[in-house]
C-alpha cells in the first residue's frame, strides 16, 4: 500500500461514490430497506412487552431481562459484522452478500416470535423469547450494519448525505408503523371475540401480525438489495490483507474510534437510545391505560407518525444547508425532547379535562405528530454527523470503515434499547402496575404513580444526552478540508498516464 493512501480501492468503473450523484431510484431502493429494522423495532419496542407480558402472561420483569440478554449478546457481533464487512472481498462487493444471506432467516424468525407454543410454563416461554429473540437480533445485524454502512460510502457530499439518510428514516417509520397501523386498524378489530372482546389481548392477532411483518422484512431486504445492485462496480474494494488474529482487529477497530467527536456521537446516542427504548416500551401502556385510548383511536395516533416521518424527513436537509447539522439538531433535539412529555405532564397537573373527551385525543396526537417529525429529523440528523466521521478516521488511519461506524449506531440501538426496555419495566414495577389487567381495572392512583416516575426519568436522560452531544466538533467546512484532503492522496497514489 501506498503511504498515506486508503487501503482500500475505488470501484473499478470511472466515476466512484466520491464523485457520482446518488439517483432518485438508488435513494428509494436504499431507504426502503431501513422498513425491514422499522418492522422489528416497532415490534421490539411497542408490541413485544404487551404481548408477552400482558396477553401470554409473562412477569413484564422477565420479558425485559430476556430483551436485555438477548441485546447485549447481540450487541457484541456489530463491531465485528462491521470489520467484516469493510473488509469482505467479493464479485459482489463488501456489502451485498451479508445483504442478500439474511433476508430468509430473519423473516422466518421473526414469525417464529410471535407464535410461540401453547401450553408452556413460564420458564420455557422465557427462554423461548430470549432464544429468539438473539437469532432474530443476530441475523438483522447480518443485514442492517452492511446496509446502513453502504449508505455511509454511496455519497461523501455533506448535504446530500442527509438527503440520502432521510429516505433510509422515512422508510423506516413508515414502514414499521404501517404494520403497526394495520394491527390496531384491522387485525385487532376483527379478532375481537365474545371471549375476548379486545383484539389486543387475543394472541391470535400476533400470529397475524407476525406473518405480515415477516413478509414486509422479506421484501424489504430483497428490494433494497436488489435496487442497489447496479452501484457495486462504483463502490470501494478492500485491499488483500493476511489473517490476523482477534486481538489485533479489536485493536484496530478501537483505533478508528477512540477519538472526541466519535466518542461525544456514541455516548449521546446511547443517553438517546434508553429513552428511546423507554418511551417506546411504554408508549402503547399509556395509550391504553393512562389515556384510555380505543384501538381506532391508537391506530388513528400511529397513523399520524406517517406525517411524522414526511417532516422530519424534509425537514432534515433543509437545516442541513441552512445551519449545518450540530446547529439544527442542538435546537430541535432541545425542543422536541422537552415537548415530548407534556401532554403527561398536564394530565399530572390537572390541566387536561378527562379522558374521553375530543380535546384529549387531538391534542395528544398533534403533539405526538410534530414531536415525533422533530426526533426523526433529529435522528437524521445525528446519523449524518456520524457518516461524515468515516472521511475523518480515513485521514488518520488510511482505511474506510463505513461499517465499523455503521456498527456503532446498530450496536447502542441494540444494547441500550434493552436499558430502555428493563427501566420501563422498573417504572412499571415503582408505579405497582398490575399484570394482566384490562384498562379499567387499573386505579388511577397507579397511573398517576406511573406518570411521576416516567417524566422526569426520560426528561434526565434526554437533557444528559444534549449536554453530551454538545462535544461533537466537525463542521461542513472540517468535512470539506477532510474530502481535499483524501483528494489529494489519491491523486497522488494513481498511475501516471
Amino acid at each position: 500500500m501506498t503511504e498515506g493512501v486508503s487501503d482500500t480501492t475505488p470501484g473499478v468503473k470511472s466515476g466512484t461514490s466520491y464523485d457520482r450523484k446518488v439517483g432518485i431510484l438508488t435513494r428509494l431502493a436504499y431507504g426502503f430497506g431501513s422498513a425491514a429494522f422499522g418492522v422489528k423495532d416497532n415490534g421490539f419496542n411497542y408490541f413485544l412487552l404487551l404481548f408477552y407480558s400482558q396477553v401470554i402472561g409473562i412477569n413484564h420483569q422477565l420479558v425485559g431481562l430476556a430483551v436485555l440478554i438477548a441485546l447485549i449478546v447481540d450487541a457484541l457481533s456489530d463491531p465485528l459484522v462491521g470489520y467484516w464487512s469493510d473488509n469482505f472481498r467479493s464479485r459482489l462487493g463488501r456489502r451485498h452478500p451479508f445483504m442478500y444471506l439474511a433476508a430468509i432467516p430473519v423473516s422466518v424468525s421473526y414469525f417464529l416470535l410471535w407464535t410461540p407454543p401453547s401450553g408452556w410454563s413460564e420458564t420455557q416461554l422465557f427462554f423461548y423469547l430470549l432464544t429468539l429473540a438473539v437469532l432474530i437480533r443476530t441475523f438483522i445485524t447480518f443485514y442492517e450494519t452492511p446496509s446502513t454502512a453502504l449508505g455511509f460510502e454511496l455519497t461523501t457530499n455533506y448535504d446530500e448525505r442527509s438527503t440520502l439518510i432521510s429516505f433510509r428514516y422515512f422508510f423506516g417509520w413508515v414502514g414499521g408503523n404501517a404494520v403497526t397501523v394495520i394491527s390496531f386498524a384491522f387485525i385487532f378489530t376483527a379478532m375481537a371475540t365474545a371471549e375476548i372482546q379486545d383484539g389486543r389481548f387475543n394472541p391470535k392477532s400476533y400470529e397475524i401480525y407476525g406473518l405480515i411483518s415477516a413478509l414486509l422484512i422479506f421484501a424489504s431486504i430483497m428490494i433494497s438489495s436488489i435496487g442497489t445492485h447496479k452501484r457495486i462496480p462504483y463502490l470501494s474494494q478492500p485491499v488483500r490483507k493476511p489473517r490476523r488474529p482477534l486481538g489485533e482487529v479489536l485493536g484496530e477497530v478501537k483505533n478508528m474510534l477512540w477519538e472526541r467527536n466519535f466518542l461525544a456521537l456514541f455516548v449521546a446516542a446511547l443517553f438517546g437510545a434508553v429513552a428511546t427504548g423507554l418511551t417506546a416500551a411504554l408508549s402503547f401502556i399509556f395509550y391504553t391505560y393512562f389515556w384510555q385510548f380505543s384501538s381506532q383511536q391508537i391506530s388513528l395516533l400511529t397513523f399520524g407518525v406517517f406525517g411524522s416521518a414526511i417532516i422530519g424527513s424534509v425537514l432534515a436537509p433543509i437545516v442541513t444547508r441552512w445551519i449545518g447539522k450540530k446547529p439544527a439538531a442542538m435546537i430541535i433535539g432541545l425542543i422536541a425532547f422537552l415537548g415530548s412529555p407534556m401532554p403527561i405532564v398536564l394530565r399530572l397537573m390537572g390541566i387536561l379535562p378527562e379522558n374521553g373527551t375530543p380535546f384529549v385525543f387531538w391534542f395528544v396526537f398533534f403533539t405526538i405528530l410534530i414531536d415525533v417529525g422533530l426526533i426523526i429529523c433529529f435522528q437524521i440528523l445525528t446519523t449524518s454527523m456520524m457518516a461524515d466521521l468515516v472521511e475523518q478516521s480515513e485521514l488518520k488511519t488510511n482505511k474506510r470503515a463505513e461499517g465499523v461506524f455503521a456498527s456503532s449506531s446498530t450496536f447502542i440501538r441494540k444494547l441500550v434499547q434493552g436499558f430502555g426496555m428493563m427501566t420501563a419495566t422498573t417504572v412499571l414495577t415503582l408505579a405497582q402496575f398490575p399484570k394482566g389487567a384490562k384498562p379499567s381495572e387499573v386505579e388511577t392512583e397507579t397511573l398517576f404513580r406511573l406518570g411521576l416516575y416516567y417524566v422526569p426519568t426520560l426528561l434526565a436522560i434526554w437533557l444528559t444526552m444534549m449536554l453530551v452531544l454538545s462535544f461533537y466538533k466537525l463542521k461542513r467546512e472540517d468535512h470539506e478540508r477532510n474530502l481535499d484532503e483524501l483528494a489529494k492522496r489519491r491523486a497522488a497514489a494513481a498511475p501516471a498516464e
